[in-house]
């Protein structure tokens, strides 16, 4: 029996096989996932562990909200799982000023139920399109805050081996937009902190973020920032420099609002964004000597793939 197979029997229909990656990724687009599996408890996640074990080959991939990944038009030949259920919850204890949540709490609702109960410094997670989860695996931040800079624990399931267990921020080797969180490793609760604040000024300061985002930012199909900062400049600023907002490539373009962002149009191909990365990337680095290195994560675009995972 495949490991596809033991999923579906033992999970049933939370098991989809050949699920198309456009429904869970903010790009729109890409191939299929062998087999997706919407996990909403640590009994499922361990489910995931025993089928695999009997296949240790076959590759897995932690998905999140898909606001930081792209799958490549051929999909991927693995096991794809996005969390839910139990991984949902979400605690605020005001007087505290802390937050227990789940890795699939959206980082927004996390930041304006914490706002209204009077907790402040965790108000950038607004402007991020992610999950709780993947803000540890990519140590997700905005204005001047990083997650690593609120975290307190992260909870841990290791899905190759089946264990779970409870981290610190120490313990994730956290650097610029990353952390020492494996392909194999689901962080499926965390608690953070913040500080007692008044709920209106903490309101205010979100719908700043909201605001700011709105302004300098665009919306559509895109996942964010493409590439990360180099020492000490912007990569936007050095793309824009090199005269490359809106170069395209089929339905997908460098935007015109800020170039770090890629915008997908309708009948836009995850084979297509890869290619404009690479482009932008090449003349970048012809231009100026500067390699930028991606933030997306590129998954199934074969070994000389950028960023590629799994």
């Amino acid at each position: 029996m495949s490991v596809f197979a033991r999923l579906a029997d033992r999970l049933g229909d939370r098991v989809t096989l050949d699920a198309p990656s456009a429904d869970f990724t903010t790009y729109r687009c890409g191939g299929p996932f062998a087999a997706l599996v919407r996990a909403g408890s640590v009994g499922d996640l361990a489910a995931v562990a025993d089928a695999r074990a009997t296949a240790p080959g076959v590759p897995v991939l932690v998905v999140g909200r898909g606001s930081n990944l792209l799958v490549a038009d051929a999909g991927f030949p693995g096991v794809a799982v996005v969390l839910g259920g139990d991984f949902e919850a979400l605690t605020v204890d005001a007087d505290a000023a802390t937050v227990a949540a789940g890795g699939a709490v959206p980082l927004p609702v996390l930041a304006r139920r914490a706002a209204a109960a009077g907790i402040g410094g965790l108000e950038f997670l607004v402007g991020i399109p992610g999950s709780v989860g993947g803000a540890v695996r990519m140590n997700a931040g905005g204005h001047g805050t990083e997650i690593r800079d609120v975290l307190r624990a992260a909870g841990i399931f290791d899905l190759a081996s089946g264990e779970s267990r409870t981290v610190s921020p120490e313990d994730l080797g956290f650097a610029f937009r990353t952390s020492a969180v494996a392909a194999t490793e689901v962080v499926v609760d965390v608690r953070l902190f913040g500080v007692q604040a008044d709920p209106a000024a903490a309101a205010a300061r979100i719908d700043e973020i909201v605001r700011w985002r709105r302004e300098n930012q665009p919306g559509g199909q895109n996942a964010g920032s493409v590439f990360r900062n180099p020492p000490g400049d912007a990569a936007g600023r050095i793309i824009d420099a090199c005269g490359l907002k809106g170069l395209r490539v089929g339905a997908v373009e460098v935007s015109t609002k800020h170039a770090n962002f890629f915008s997908a149009g309708p009948g836009a191909r995850a084979d297509d964004v890869y290619a404009l990365v690479l482009e932008v990337r090449s003349r970048v680095e012809a231009a100026t000597g500067v390699r930028l290195e991606p933030e997306v994560r590129f998954v199934g675009f074969g070994d000389g793939a950028v960023g590629r995972v799994g």
